[in-house]
């Protein structure tokens, strides 16, 4: 059988899926006992289509006002969804698991989200009727639990026996670690090198965790072969280090280790070594994560372009994208909840500058491509997801839609801020612009160029189409398929754009849409900030 090697995956997985660890601790909690001082504990529950299910609950803090519990929840996090979590303190009085037998002393309720986006909170705990319990408090602080440290190692080889009858040997290496059945388990495989008993083989790059479980110095075994068309490669020898070990070599000193075939070894007196296997460096980085960015103070800032052109349609009547039907919503409400209500758990203020483009404006009709549909230029913010959706309600009566479609100013608008925030040199702000559009852009070239200039700032575009047009154009800027180019021939650095048409989401749970617009930000996150070399704000070096 022929041997290929396999593809090297990419270090970090594509979607964001960390497991978060919450320490919980309780102040003032309520005294329910009597004759001593409530024995709380803390249940977690999360919410699952509507309902409350418990996670897991701590251990019980004995006679405590103020524990501080020992055991941790550890949760699956997923950006592109809100989870909704409760934390319930309840004192200990008899051993059921009945949580109604037990004295309530108080619950919390919020997002990972919230929790993930400050790293601790301290908040009031509440009784069922929504009063505070007495003085009691609750802080939850997260820490990612995934061990984020890739290890870069670049290997040669010198005088390795050869193994063919006519040439030299053609090397390749083996990387093993012990697995959990005490055989060892394959980790990596480098590449081929063809004739020559000197290679050199190309640097490479795996998660610490893959190589050694994290642990430095757990014993991990290189294997030196001779490549063989037929699979039956030949064992040139074998060492075994740890990478602790490996750490010593540097660019200036390298680190040789001798590559022993044991059974040579034992039939042969005046054996040495099978060559050398020498580790020309070793570097441990951290491939830090969207969490990680978060964790580190990182803020999401969100602006809302809202398309106002005629082909839209008169907003009084039903036919119209921009009617607000009898529920009170329409395809552009949806876009605006289903995108808002997770990003605006990472912005500390809650403030969302929402524009309006296409639409001609009071008093002198002139039409606009870049207006504050709360009609402040000054203070286009509005107060949380609802304040869109208010501001968004209320200026529908005053303007005339209008047209053409322009994006380019409103993308050039959010990248005046996003350029803004690259001065400050550090991982602190990253901006999304959510355009909500019913069709076709008239300004394509504008907006092609503005998108690759975008693409070199700490900037998303999310494009979700209304209505049923012919969407080519927006699938075109969203880079999946190929590279964005300008009508300069510039190529973006990055792609930026996600696109969606929201009529393939109008029969599916709304949480649907959220997790097909957002699935690529995390992503689009860690590239920008890796490649400008910015690592979370307060990460520890490695």
């Amino acid at each position: 059988m022929a041997f290929t090697a396999p593809p090297a995956a990419p270090v970090g997985s594509q979607y964001c899926v960390c497991k978060v660890e919450l320490s919980v601790c309780g102040q003032n909690l309520l005294d329910r006992d009597v004759t001593s001082k409530s024995d709380p504990f803390c249940v977690l529950f999360m919410e699952v289509s509507g309902k409350w299910v418990e996670l897991d609950r701590t251990e019980t803090a004995v006679n405590n006002l103020n524990p501080a519990f020992a055991k941790k929840f550890i949760i699956d996090y997923h950006f592109e969804e809100v989870q909704k979590l409760k934390f319930a303190l309840f004192d200990q009085d008899k051993s059921s698991t009945q949580l109604y037998e037990h004295d309530f002393l108080g619950e919390f309720s919020c997002t990972l989200g919230t929790i993930v986006s400050s790293k601790k909170i301290t908040r009031t705990l509440l009784l069922g009727n929504g009063k505070p319990a007495g003085k009691g408090m609750i802080t939850i602080a997260a820490q990612e639990l995934s061990d984020n440290r890739v290890i870069t190692l670049s290997m040669a080889g010198r005088k390795l026996d050869k193994k063919d009858l006519f040439g030299k040997s053609d090397p390749f290496l083996e990387f093993h670690k012990p697995g959990d059945d005490g055989k060892w388990m394959l980790v990596h495989r480098t590449e081929v090198i063809k004739y020559t008993l000197d290679p050199v083989w190309k640097p490479f790059t795996v998660p610490l965790v893959s190589l050694c479980d994290g642990d430095m110095e757990k014993l991990i075994k290189v294997v030196c072969f001779d490549y063989d068309s037929d699979g039956g490669h030949d064992f040139i020898g074998e060492l075994q280090t740890s990478v602790a070990r490996l750490c010593e070599a540097q660019d200036a000193s390298p680190l040789e280790l001798e590559c022993i075939n044991p059974k040579k070894q034992k039939k042969k007196k005046n054996y040495k070594n099978s060559g050398i296997i020498i580790v020309k460096s070793c570097k441990i980085t951290r491939d830090f994560s969207f969490l990680d960015y978060i964790l580190g103070g990182c803020q999401l800032m969100f602006t809302v372009g809202i398309d106002f052109t005629a082909s839209n349609g008169n907003p009084q009547e039903p036919s119209s994208l921009h009617y607000i039907n009898p529920l009170g919503t329409n395809e552009y409400l949806s876009a605006i909840w289903a995108v808002g209500q997770i990003i605006q758990d990472y912005d500390s203020d809650k403030m969302f500058p929402a524009l309006g483009f296409g639409a001609q404006l009071p008093p002198d009709w002139k039409v606009s491509h870049e207006f504050a549909i709360n009609f402040n230029p000054r203070n286009p913010f509005c107060s949380g997801v609802e304040g869109i959706v208010q501001a968004y309600s209320a200026c529908l009566p005053h303007i005339r839609f209008y047209g053409p479609t322009n994006f380019s100013p409103i993308i050039n608008h959010v990248a005046r801020f996003a350029a803004q925030a690259t001065q400050q040199e550090t991982a602190s702000q990253y901006f999304i612009l959510l355009i909500i559009t019913d069709g076709v852009i008239s300004d394509m070239d504008e907006t092609r160029h503005a998108v690759v200039q975008a693409s070199k700032l700490p900037m998303s575009i999310i494009i979700v189409g209304v209505g049923n047009a012919d969407f080519a154009a927006m699938e075109f800027l969203d880079g999946d398929s190929r590279v964005l180019h300008s009508y300069t021939g510039e190529e973006a650095v990055r792609d930026i754009v996600q696109f969606v048409p929201f009529r393939n989401f109008r029969n599916v749970p709304k949480e649907t849409l959220a997790k097909a617009v957002l699935a690529e930000l995390p992503q689009q996150v860690v590239q920008y900030f890796k490649h400008q070399n910015l690592p979370p704000i307060n990460s520890e070096p490695a």
